[in-house]
């Protein structure tokens, strides 16, 4: 089963020592990065939301009926509701820009004989991550009064975050390897594929101490699924040599 063959690939070059000197990066820059931030707007941002729900009818009545701790507590939910799409894009953006050299470089050693044809200008890599965490915003607050239907908390995010995976990550995985063409064929007949592996490593951000791995455990497993992938497509093609698979 590829996807199954790539996690496992993943899993073994995770502890290469050069993929160990990223392994952590992505994660703390997003700590930091939004723990600065929510330390220096936490109060801010619920003084203007609180006073936002105040001025509607609603938020009006709940204060008179000394619901005011609904709005603290509405507003407590709203800035955490933002800080995390936050925190996971600037995870993955570090990833794609530090980690998925050293992730190609190393996973690409498994396909030795598989050519570099990739073309594409660091200009194609920043239009497509520019799309991708478009969209995933886009989704992420268009399904959030769907939150308040309780599994939505739980499910809505994780399905958001496979399409950020896997639309991130098989990019940069092909870039060097793959042509234009390539590239487009490989992900029309793979995605469903990509999208299932996206979301099994999507719901690695649930589970606490492996989720400081996820972002790097994911750009390999990506690498290797996508690399595996175009291998096989190529040896499809009459005389093309047979690379390591």
């Amino acid at each position: 089963m590829p996807m199954f063959t790539a996690l496992t690939r993943a899993l073994r070059d995770l502890i290469h020592p050069r993929v160990l000197a990223v392994l952590f990066l992505p994660v703390i820059a997003a700590i930091a990065v939004w723990s600065l931030v929510a330390w220096a707007f936490w109060t801010p941002w619920l003084h203007w939301f609180a006073g936002w729900i105040e001025g509607s009818a609603p938020g009006r009545w709940l204060v008179t009926h000394g619901g005011g701790w609904a709005v603290t507590s509405l507003g407590a939910l709203s800035w955490i509701a933002l800080i995390i799409p936050a925190a996971l894009v600037t995870a993955l953006l570090t990833t794609e820009l530090i980690a998925m050299p050293v992730i190609v470089s190393v996973a690409g050693r498994t396909y030795p004989g598989l050519q570099k044809k990739g073309r594409q200008s660091l200009w194609a890599s920043i239009a497509n991550a520019a799309a991708a965490i478009s969209i995933f915003l886009l989704l992420w607050v268009v399904t959030l009064p769907l939150w308040l239907t309780g599994i939505g908390a739980f499910v809505l995010p994780a399905l958001n975050s496979a399409y950020l995976n896997q639309r991130l990550f098989r990019f940069d995985a092909m870039a060097e390897h793959a042509s234009a063409e390539e590239h487009h064929a490989l992900v029309s007949r793979n995605q469903g594929r990509l999208y299932v592996l996206g979301l099994l490593l999507a719901l690695l951000y649930y589970v606490p101490l492996i989720n400081l791995l996820a972002p790097v455990f994911s750009g390999l497993a990506f690498t290797h699924f996508c690399l595996s992938q175009l291998a096989k497509m190529r040896q499809a093609e009459p005389g093309f040599p047979k690379a390591g698979i």
